[in-house]
């Protein structure tokens, strides 16, 4: 028996000693400068990625990046180098087997619509805390030809002839088949009539990022990808904070229309209060990760794994994290996990790869069941679902997962939705979801995008420092002839929802802002006659006297 015993401990040990003398990976430091060929100037904010794997990182005001890299002795490395306006480029790197450093310059060329200057004739005065609100005019070229006008009609390619373009959508590869909700605008409605505008609030920045991605690559977006409200709220704004007492601030203001003399802009503007991430509350997080077989493009689930890989690095030692994932079934990669293990969370994001089917119902089922089993009564429980949408197994009417994030809402698990990817886009879907979720919705094409959402906002993002947030606007009839308000089509209210807390409405993240715009006919404009409804009520009283409400 002891003779046996130690015969274990010997094979044992052997094992072990051969283990340790086998070649180990080295840690290489890869440095560089990113700058633009034709200037040499840096490029700040340029992805650099090693090809085939998630490590990666962002260069430096000096355009300047360090990314340290596990390799094997002698070998050759392709970086990958992005950044929105310029051409993907390539570099490859040979690490020499003595060499605990590299260094590896990048230029970039950049894309083929290049702006040489943009004139702002302003007709208005401007409006404080917010870029300038004015006609643009854009001149430069594309593909050596001249342009002058809307960035919008340049990019895009003329359409076939015979085609207008609201059938341009008809004219795209026959194997696209994103998916967007139709949008109509708003129309003008007289004061008189419906004094009450009422809406919820929008936080969502997907639809800017989405419409970039379809200018940079030299298309015409589709209509209905285009929210307007979504690009006025993409940008920060310098608005006034909230009060200790309050968690949000409201502030409005008015100024001339640019686009119309006689027309008048009002801006509503709010500000959530902001909260250090160092003190905000635990989290409880599932990440729930698309990995069919759509979603193997390089902008889908590698760029994904990147984006996480950024989330992860925020985490602190209290906020839990746990991976569900779905293909042709839903299955749970990783358990809940604390933040300050960010080695074993980081190996379950890179032992992810895409394929099969799309069994998103399953997912999103067992996400929030994962979530209820470590849920936070003072805690911040949401589940983070990434994808491109494409449901197409199992549950996966829109209907039947609207009431599956409905009812988990209610019982404290919110929903933010990252959406990826192009072609098979469904952005009809995840709009959807993240409304009905009490959640966010943004589109990641790069990973400076991922770091705007998952870093720079991450407050915002994963904090809910107010829900059900509406706004209701009463016009005076006596100064306001007629109104519209700009965007938020699929977040109009009836007026009575206003005071009816059954009534779900957006959602306001620590730090964010939303801004609403109006445009306002004045009494004694000359198109306020042609507003519908003006004289069609036989039995409303005449409008207030405007001197009892003068300073409003």
């Amino acid at each position: 028996m002891p003779a046996r015993t130690v015969h274990r401990l010997a094979a044992f040990s052997l094992v072990v000693l051969v283990g340790a003398l086998a070649p180990m990976p080295r840690r290489i430091v890869v440095t560089g400068t990113v700058t633009d060929r034709g200037s040499g100037a840096a490029i700040a904010q340029a992805a650099v990625t090693v090809e085939g794997t998630t490590h990666g990182t962002l260069t430096d005001r000096s355009g300047r990046y360090r990314l340290a890299v596990a390799v094997d002795a002698d070998t050759m490395l392709r970086l990958v180098v992005r950044r929105i306006g310029y051409r993907l480029d390539t570099a490859d790197v040979r690490i020499p087997a003595d060499a605990d450093s590299v260094r590896a310059d990048v230029a970039l060329d950049q894309a083929a619509a290049h702006l040489e200057a943009v004139q702002v004739a302003a007709e208005s005065a401007p409006v404080p805390h917010a870029p300038a609100q004015a006609r643009a005019v854009l001149r430069g070229a594309i593909g050596g030809q001249r342009y002058a006008g809307s960035p919008l009609e340049a990019l895009a390619p003329a359409p076939p002839y015979g085609t207008t373009g609201d059938e341009i959508d008809r004219t795209r590869r026959p194997d696209d088949t994103e998916a967007y909700a139709a949008i109509e605008d708003n129309p003008f409605l007289a004061a008189r009539t419906n004094p009450l505008s009422t809406f919820s609030i929008d936080v969502d920045r997907a639809s800017y990022a989405n419409v970039r991605r379809f200018v940079v690559g030299g298309q015409r977006p589709p209509k209905d990808a285009v929210r307007i409200e979504e690009l006025v709220n993409y940008f920060p704004y310098d608005y006034a904070e909230p009060g200790a007492e309050h968690p949000l601030a409201v502030t409005a203001d008015v100024t001339r229309a640019p686009w119309h003399g006689e027309h008048l802009l009002l801006r509503v503007a709010l500000r959530g209060r902001s909260v250090d991430m160092r003190s905000a509350p635990p989290s409880n997080l599932v990440f729930l990760i698309d990995v069919s077989g759509s979603m193997q493009t390089p902008n889908k689930l590698p760029l994904l794994k990147q984006a996480f890989r950024l989330l992860v690095e925020q985490l602190r030692e209290d906020d839990h994290v746990a991976i569900v994932v779905y293909a042709g079934s839903a299955g749970l990669v990783l358990p809940s996990t604390p933040g300050s293990d960010k080695r074993t969370i980081l190996d379950a994001i890179d032992r992810l790869e895409a394929g099969g089917s799309t069994a998103g119902g399953a997912g999103i089922r067992l996400a929030y069941a994962v979530a209820a089993q470590h849920h936070l009564a003072e805690g911040n429980n949401r589940v983070v679902l990434a994808t491109d949408g494409d449901f197409n197994v199992g549950e996966s009417s829109d209907a039947a997962m609207v009431r599956l994030v409905e009812e988990r809402r209610k019982q404290g698990t919110f929903l933010t939705v990252l959406g990826f990817g192009m072609g098979n886009y469904k952005d009809s879907k995840l709009e959807q979801l993240a409304d009905k979720g009490n959640g966010n919705y943004a589109y990641i094409d790069d990973l400076l995008e991922a770091k705007k959402v998952l870093v720079t906002e991450m407050g915002g993002t994963l904090v809910t420092i107010a829900k059900d947030v509406k706004l209701q606007l009463e016009f005076n009839p006596a100064q306001v002839a007629g109104y519209r308000l700009i965007g938020y089509e699929n977040r109009l209210l009836r007026a009575e929802d206003f005071a009816d807390d059954s009534k779900d409405a957006g959602e306001l993240g620590a730090g964010h802002t939303v801004t609403a715009l109006y445009e306002l006919i004045p009494v004694g404009a000359r198109d306020a006659s042609r507003l519908r409804g003006t004289d069609s009520l036989r039995y409303q009283t005449a409008p207030r006297d405007v001197a009892a409400h003068g300073g409003e």
